[in-house]
């Protein structure tokens, strides 16, 4: 992690489709508790496609400009950060293990052979594993165990969830980093970080869908009994409803993302049919300035998101879940009445989810938009409190690093 002479520094970097935001937080000495110091944000300008790269040097001179920007609020240089990634090529299944116990006392040698088992499944070549996250750990058919080292039994098994990404859209992320004189040392799945600082702990037991809705993507994170139960990336996100603005009012696209951030509403029944917007004249410049019914710029909205809302269901049905209550949260979730829609598909509570943080700056980056970028901060700050010095910390480093890589 960064360093300076006095502080200990955590930085979160988020390459979305439409932005790129860099945080930078210092340590605090209570566990897992950081104050943020600094924030930067650019316009990725078409380098970053469905969360993928598709243009290094745009994706690059947008990373830096977001890094300097937070660099010179946090009054800090930053010299590696965790990474966020998402896109259509995710891939996320669960899994399972078991090996017998030796000496009938389970040991933490015990705990690291399962998992292996449980993770050695087949991928194609052109995947690479992002994350096996333990679910739970069965002792001798007894369930939900979080931490069996030390239990007594002759079998153990363990269930995981596992996060695929494909190996060229991982790699033009980390060449992207490191082209800006950064180290990742992580890449972390979108939802799953954003789930880690919207999502509290009760939630997660009684069971709940996150849906992190981005510019170019949407993620979806679904948990249960305390752990994740499935995630998945759908190639859908904000600036489809942006393409529908355009094409249904005829303005440009840079128009039509203004018109939703400024007027955008998930359901039309919410404005009066009365109420009418501004539009920019179309060719001549002499022609006098259109009007658009608010309620019609509603039903744009609310059909594409409701066809995106039906895909999550869909997906939820294939894999026999069913959330008893719905987090929205990502840029998407800032449209008014986006959490009441959601409760009429899915027919459970819903409410728009924001980064469970109160230090400082909160009043700006505890906001929907910044979920992503919070929680690969909140990540870092758990990983900065398992290298207790920073020798173990360089080397923890080069460990994931070496993982990542190869």
């Amino acid at each position: 992690m960064s360093r300076d002479i006095k502080r200990d520094l955590i930085v979160a970097l988020d390459i979305g489709t439409s932005k790129v935001v860099a945080v930078v937080a210092e340590a605090l000495q209570e566990s897992g508790k950081f104050e943020v110091l600094g924030l930067g944000q650019a316009p990725t300008q078409g380098g970053i496609r469905n969360g993928s790269v598709v243009n290094i040097d745009v994706t690059v001179k947008a990373i830096q400009k977001a890094l300097e920007e937070a660099e010179l609020m946090a009054d800090c240089k930053i010299g590696d950060a965790m990474v966020g990634i998402g896109g259509a090529h995710i891939v996320s299944f669960n899994s399972s293990g078991m090996v017998a116990i030796r000496d009938r006392e389970v040991t933490n040698f015990d705990v690291n052979r399962v998992i292996d088992t449980a993770k050695a499944v087949n991928i194609s070549n052109d995947q690479r594993i992002l994350h096996v996250i333990t679910q739970q750990f069965i002792v001798d058919r007894q369930e939900g165990i979080s931490r069996p080292e030390g239990m007594a039994g002759v079998r153990l098994e363990v269930r995981v969830h596992i996060v695929t990404g494909e190996e060229t859209a991982a790699q033009n992320i980390l060449k992207c980093v490191r082209r800006c004189g950064l180290e990742p040392y992580q890449l972390t799945l979108n939802p799953l970080a954003a789930s880690e600082i919207c999502l509290s702990e009760d939630e997660k037991q009684q069971g709940v869908l996150l849906i992190d809705i981005g510019a170019g993507t949407t993620g979806i994170a679904m948990y249960k009994n305390g752990y994740i139960l499935h995630s998945h990336i759908f190639p859908e996100g904000g600036q489809r409803v942006t393409s529908d603005l355009a094409e249904v009012f005829h303005i440009p696209v840079p128009e039509a993302e203004d018109l939703k951030l400024e007027n955008g509403i998930a359901k039309p029944d919410l404005v009066s049919e009365n109420d009418f917007v501004m539009l920019s004249p179309v060719g001549d410049y002499n022609r006098q300035d259109r009007k658009a019914s608010h309620q019609v710029i509603g039903q744009v909205i609310f059909c594409r998101l409701e066809e995106l809302f039906d895909m999550i269901g869909a997906n939820l049905e294939e894999h026999d879940l069913s959330p008893n209550s719905i987090v929205i949260t990502g840029g998407g979730a800032l449209l008014p009445g986006i959490a009441e829609l959601a409760e009429e598909i899915f027919q459970v509570p819903a409410k728009v989810g924001r980064p469970l943080y109160y230090g400082s700056l909160s009043d700006v980056v505890a906001q929907p938009q910044f979920a992503t970028v919070m929680g690969l901060l909140l990540q870092a700050r758990v990983m900065l409190d398992e290298a207790p010095t920073r020798t173990s910390k360089q080397s923890l480093w080069k460990k994931i690093l070496d993982y990542v890589l190869n």
